[in-house]
């Protein structure tokens, strides 16, 4: 009977650490900006991984980690799109943390504020950036725990999520040393930042010289989208900042994981990318 219970807690322990996509809160007492809410976030879908989100109160990341024998100790704080209105996080989130996991890399799915969400009064500079930042240092802090290495941690965004990732590449600290709280004491810097179809306006992102190398991809056939595209490019290259581009024909906006068109192989130029800057080094 003894060695049965050990049998039981064993396999419930094991279903437990396995669980895909725990959601975790980057202030479990409420973010700044959003102290004293109380209104319940509006989603679609599967009530522990929707679809969408279209009111978002509380920001968190999802948990994804690779299988053990996989993982190659390499992490990216994935911020999906939808115009700031919305987050497609199904197809911007949880299809490309199950990309990243079958190639070693542990996923963090961020739920970040919207600014341009009917009766928001969230902005992206003051709130999704915030909410960004939070979830590096979170990630870094808890680097051991997730079995993470804290050199090998990016950023990576779509559309509205590209703003964000761009921003994360361009506005981050060293962390305050003197933070009574781990996660305050580490730095919101990504080690490196892939950018897809992104979206901002002109003269928003100043590149330092210490911004991470950068991954950069869209389709021609998105045209406000390419146009972002290249000036980030220039501006890296501007500060001699290692970055790569691919701009395919055709795709448009929004193709994440689904398109059969060739823009449908970037993943593969990125892998390539990710081992040409040894970042999938065990």
């Amino acid at each position: 009977m003894r060695r049965l219970w050990i049998l039981t807690l064993f396999v419930a322990a094991t279903a437990v650490a396995a669980e895909r996509g725990e959601e975790i809160r980057l202030w479990p007492n409420g973010a700044p900006g959003s102290e004293g809410e109380t209104a319940a976030e509006v989603f679609k879908g599967d009530a522990r991984l929707p679809s969408n989100f279209t009111v978002v109160h509380y920001p968190s990341i999802y948990v994804f980690l690779p299988p053990k024998d996989k993982a190659s100790g390499m992490a990216v704080v994935v911020a999906p799109g939808g115009g700031h209105s919305q987050l497609v996080i199904d197809k911007e989130g949880w299809e490309i943390a199950d990309l990243l996991n079958r190639n070693g890399i542990a996923a963090f799915v961020l739920k970040y504020r919207l600014a341009r969400a009917p009766g928001s009064h969230y902005t992206v500079e003051g709130n999704a950036l915030p909410d960004a930042a939070r979830a590096m240092r979170t990630v870094r802090s808890r680097a051991a725990e997730w079995g993470v290495d804290p050199a090998r941690i990016g950023v990576m965004g779509f559309s509205a999520g590209g703003e964000v990732a761009a921003l994360m590449e361009t506005r981050f600290d060293a962390g305050n040393a003197n933070a009574a709280g781990p996660i305050d004491r580490a730095s919101s810097r990504p080690d490196f930042a892939v950018v897809v179809y992104p979206g901002y306006r002109p003269g928003t992102i100043t590149v330092p010289k210490d911004a991470p190398p950068t991954f950069l991809v869209c389709a021609d056939d998105d045209r406000s989208h390419v146009v972002t595209t290249v000036n980030l490019y220039l501006d890296l290259e501007k500060q001699q900042v290692p970055a790569e581009m691919h701009i395919y024909g055709s795709g448009g906006h929004g193709f994440g994981l689904r398109s059969k068109l060739p823009v449908g192989n970037w993943p593969d130029r990125l892998l390539d990318w990710m081992r040409d800057r040894k970042l999938l080094q065990p």
